[in-house]
């Protein structure tokens, strides 16, 4: 048997028999997708017990992606081409169908990286290898590489660029020693295929690690533009604050002195007058008076309300992220006293959206914040998949960091939700 580079290898002729199987294993094509993704969905329900699942944004990473459909039509290619050169008996299953649906089956569970857990992903990957490396073995037909640049693909995902290029030529190196040994190709049409392939498969990393790129860019600028807006609605509230603040002194030392001294000239003139006019001016410092006992329930009101509200800041910090939904649950009397503060329990919130929808993946984040004697507590706890293994980076320890700057503390734990609980405390008054 030969091989010329990137050319299908077909044997014997085909006959009406074969024709109406071909036809047949066509009509056959859209069952098989969605008896597979019913199995992706069942694996992954298996694996996730106790989270809820996002099926909308799984059937959009299965059903709706140009990358994936791109890749099926991939797939079926090779399929359709191994049918041809594999002899079949009859309307059974041959090895080939068991090891391309097999295949199809976990790249469809490598396409939800991003939904599924680290682990599931990982042995998903491995067994795609594997897979990749059996139908080379014993599908001898021209498009079966074709599944080594899918490979690569996913090898990019998930590899560091040191272990990539090993990853890669290792591979190449097993497709080599296919074609030269068991497909017996001579040893130039085996180079010129390689060659072809290897092309392939670094136009595919290297779009893959664009691709990447862009969306880490994309989400980086979602984070800023997040921030951005959140610091806008705090200093917004802060100048809000400072302004209670401000009019509270305002009415209290001014208005409510002069009111003051009013009631008490309107008082000792009615000493000096008759009853008929001292009867009114009665009348004027009774005014006088309620005006001033309002004065300073206005004042006490202003004072009871200082403090800076977080609620709007928080939902500015949310609003960007399609996940997790945030749930606010904030005490009335909880208003924090100082923008730094503010700032740090912000800073906390955002770095728990942000764990919280890239290691969860959780649906819902609740964040708590109480006022327990002389401290605030707020508390962030999704619905992720944590395993209790804490391992700190920058932004669990920047996050510590920063509050212990205001005397605060940061508590690490699992919740009771199953993924991640955030426990912070800062003191109402700074020592």
């Amino acid at each position: 048997m030969s091989l010329s580079p990137l050319v299908n290898v077909t044997t014997g002729s085909t006959t009406a028999q074969d024709r109406s199987g071909a036809e047949s294993q066509e009509r056959r094509v859209p069952k098989v997708m969605t008896f597979s993704y019913t199995v992706v969905v069942a694996i992954r329900g298996g694996y996730t017990v106790g989270m809820k699942f996002d099926w909308k944004l799984a059937a959009r990473e299965l059903l709706a992606s140009p990358l994936a459909w791109a890749s099926y039509l991939a797939w079926a290619a090779v399929w359709l081409t191994a049918m041809a050169v594999v002899d079949r008996p009859g309307p059974l299953l041959t090895l080939a169908d068991i090891l391309l649906f097999a295949f199809l089956l976990c790249w469809m569970v490598c396409l939800l990286d991003d939904l599924i857990p680290r682990r599931v992903y990982d042995a998903s990957l491995i067994a795609l290898t594997l897979l990749t490396a059996l139908a080379l073995w014993f599908i001898p037909a021209g498009s079966t590489p074709i599944l080594l640049i899918l490979l690569a693909t996913q090898f990019t995902n998930r590899l560091s660029p040191t272990f990539l290029v090993l990853s890669l030529v290792a591979v190449n190196l097993y497709f080599a020693g296919l074609m030269i040994g068991p497909w017996g190709i001579s040893v130039r049409n085996a180079g010129l295929t390689m060659l072809g392939f290897v092309g392939f498969q670094l136009f595919a990393v290297l779009v893959m690690r664009y691709a990447r790129k862009a969306e880490q860019m994309a989400e980086d600028l979602q984070s800023v533009n997040a921030r951005l807006l959140a610091t806008r609605s705090l200093l917004a509230e802060t100048a809000r604050d400072h302004e209670r603040l401000r009019l509270s002194r305002e009415l209290h030392d001014v208005a409510g002195h002069k009111l003051t001294a009013l009631k008490l000239n309107l008082r000792g003139l009615a000493r000096r007058l008759d009853d008929d006019a001292a009867m009114e001016v009665g009348k004027a410092t009774d005014l006088a008076d309620e005006l001033l006992q309002d004065l300073r329930s206005v004042v006490r009101h202003l004072r009871n309300t200082e403090g800076i509200d977080l609620a709007e800041s928080l939902r500015e910090v949310a609003r960007p992220l399609p996940r997790p939904r945030l749930e606010l649950h904030l005490d009335e009397h909880a208003r924090v006293p100082r923008a730094d503060q503010a700032e740090a329990l912000l800073r906390t919130v955002q770095e728990a959206l942000t764990n919280a929808a890239r290691h969860g993946p959780a649906e819902t984040l609740h964040v708590r914040l109480d006022r327990h004697a002389d401290q605030l507590v707020l508390t962030a706890e999704d619905d992720g998949d944590f395993d209790g293994n804490v391992r700190p980076g920058n932004g669990l320890t920047g996050m510590r960091e920063r509050l212990a700057e205001l005397d605060g503390t940061l508590e690490i734990s699992q919740s009771d939700l199953g993924g991640l609980k955030l426990v912070a405390t800062l003191p109402l008054e700074l020592n």
